[in-house]
């Protein structure tokens, strides 16, 4: 039988964040994207989430390389994860390059990875695929997407794109997608994120357009808070603080480490002098101060947050400061910004966060935008990728208004493997796919039955009951004692701490009637009796830990 194209997504789909795709044909695989998620409001204490990466483990011995769209959180965070497992060599543009090389370094990998660099119209041989750079507007600077030659035909990944006409570093190229189309496409992988969203993305000009009204005649401080990631942001910021002779001090460690790299790279037109040290700024007047910080999203210890409730360092927020958020909430954060935001105000801050002010614009591509891209690439098939199922179904909807027909798109889950011919795409049995939860410096050790027992203990508390047994015959020597965290406060509930070792003494008494020597099983009886006494008498569930100590 002749060899097919896989395409497998390893994340990226049923979601928002954790790119990884997969593409294999014979002996030969490319990664593209390795992304991390973030957690949900019930995985209580988990950092991160990146993908299960053991089909690619397995099949290690056919990596030919990783290639990255660009330097998001949501695209690279799980480089340093994955490389402790596989090591190859990583292929991105400068900028992004720049970001991974910091993660690796936070990782002690920076000497063990080989981060190879590129510019949109370069092509890279990696075993038999051939892949193409592209260059395409986006929140970051540097961003491609890619053409990817294989034997059965091409494929093109457009990355988190949209179109602006007056973007720095030039518009989308579309042009190259155009002769690409003609050329003739497999599949065609397009990001899904803003498909709910009809006519064009509005440009990143309007930002600028919209921080100048607020610069203008403030003669207080300025504070504006944005994605660190977002360099023609900040340039943005940079240049109407320079219009009107402010001086930016840069607070918060993403945003220290992302200023670096755009600077060391050339990304950022800044007179000298512009850019001052955070601690210096208590003694320049206040309307000639600008200051870059992190916390958009009200993240816990962002710059923001510590400046809201008063733990930040340099800076304290007085009356008057006007604060800027240059940026919307991700869907799940709306409560922790708002909590910023009210804090703020408390403050006597002026805040200024609506969108009605221009002060944020996408960097994905809406209805009209992804129109075009099908309408230049004219794929044989179509993977809506890169978001939730109402997007990859709206998506699908969009393709087919467009003229493709319904059986030519497919919309996958994680792990699916579609296989490919030159005029076939059909699924295959999936591989090994899902969450990969990491707290702290564990790494998949925290499981979905850890999990439950979190949300368990944080919804109804827990109880432990110690009592010590005689390793002869196992009579109750003394106890029980109960212990309870999150369940009650014990000085005001002595009545029902009472029954309750009553109920665990019951249940030990019984266990001896019937001569039941085994640990464990008096353990279940202890835990069962307590568990329908107090859902019989508080309608609650705590977890119920019971302890023997044998004397």
């Amino acid at each position: 039988m002749a060899e097919k194209l896989k395409i497998i997504p390893l994340g990226g789909l049923d979601e928002i964040g954790k790119n990884m795709t997969v593409l294999e044909y014979g002996k030969d695989m490319i990664i593209v994207d390795c992304g991390v998620g973030f957690p949900e409001e019930d995985m209580y204490g988990v950092d991160l989430v990146i993908p299960d990466f053991s089909y690619v483990i397995a099949n290690s011995r056919k990596l030919r390389g990783m290639f990255i769209t660009h330097g998001h959180e949501d695209h690279i965070g799980s480089i340093p994860y994955f490389m402790k497992e596989v090591i190859c060599p990583v292929h991105g543009t400068a900028m992004t390059n720049g970001l991974i090389k910091l993660k690796l370094e936070e990782h002690k990998l920076d000497d063990k990875v080989k981060l190879i660099t590129h510019k949109p119209g370069d092509v890279v041989k990696a075993g038999c695929f051939s892949v193409e750079f592209i260059h395409v507007n986006h929140s970051i600077a540097d961003a491609v997407a890619f053409a990817i030659r294989t034997p059965v035909g091409t494929v093109v990944m457009t990355g988190d794109f949209k179109i602006d006409p007056t973007a720095v570093g030039g518009m989308t190229d579309l042009a190259r997608f155009g002769q690409l189309g003609n050329d003739g496409v497999l599949a065609l992988l397009a990001d899904s994120t803003n498909v709910e969203r009809q006519g064009y993305t509005p440009s990143e000009n309007v930002v600028a357009e919209s921080l100048d009204r607020q610069f203008k005649g403030c003669d207080q401080r300025i504070i504006v808070t944005t994605f660190a990631s977002n360099m023609h942001r900040i340039q943005a910021v940079l240049t109407t603080a320079q219009r009107y002779g402010r001086k930016v001090a840069v607070t918060g460690r993403s945003m220290e480490n992302m200023l670096k790299v755009a600077q060391e790279l050339g990304y950022l037109n800044v007179k000298p002098g512009t850019i001052v040290d955070i601690a210096s700024i208590k003694s320049l007047p206040k309307n000639k101060v600008v200051i870059v910080s992190t916390g958009s999203q009200g993240e816990n210890m962002s710059a923001l947050y510590r400046m809201a409730f008063g733990a930040h360092k340099q800076v304290d927020i007085t009356a008057g400061d006007r604060i800027i958020i240059s940026a919307s909430a991700i869907p799940g954060n709306e409560k922790a910004v708002s909590r910023i935001i009210n804090e703020l105000y408390r403050k006597g801050a002026d805040v200024v966060y609506e969108k009605s002010e221009g002060l944020h614009v996408s960097g994905h591509a809406c209805q009209e935008e992804l129109k075009i891209i099908h309408a230049l690439v004219k794929p044989r098939f179509f993977l809506p990728v890169h978001g939730e199922q109402r997007h990859l179904q709206i998506h699908s909807k969009l393709a087919q208004s467009m003229g493709m027909h319904p059986r030519n798109i497919h919309i996958g889950e994680l792990g699916t493997v579609f296989e490919f011919t030159g005029k076939s795409c059909k699924e295959a049995p999936a591989v090994t796919a899902g969450k990969v939860f990491v707290d702290g410096t564990g790494v998949g050790d925290v499981g979905s039955v850890v999990l439950r027992d979190r949300k368990h203990l944080a919804q109804d508390g827990m109880i432990v009951v110690c009592v010590n047994l005689s390793s002869q015959n196992g009579e109750l020597i003394s106890g029980p004692d109960i212990i309870t965290r999150g369940f009650i406060y014990v000085k005001e509930s002595d009545e029902l701490m009472e029954e309750l070792r009553n109920v665990a003494i019951e249940a030990i008494e019984r266990c001896q009637r019937k001569r039941v020597r085994d640990w464990s099983a008096i353990k279940s009886a202890i835990k069962n009796d307590l568990s329908g006494y107090l859902y019989k008498t508080t309608k609650r569930n705590p977890m119920i830990l019971p302890v023997i100590m044998e004397i």
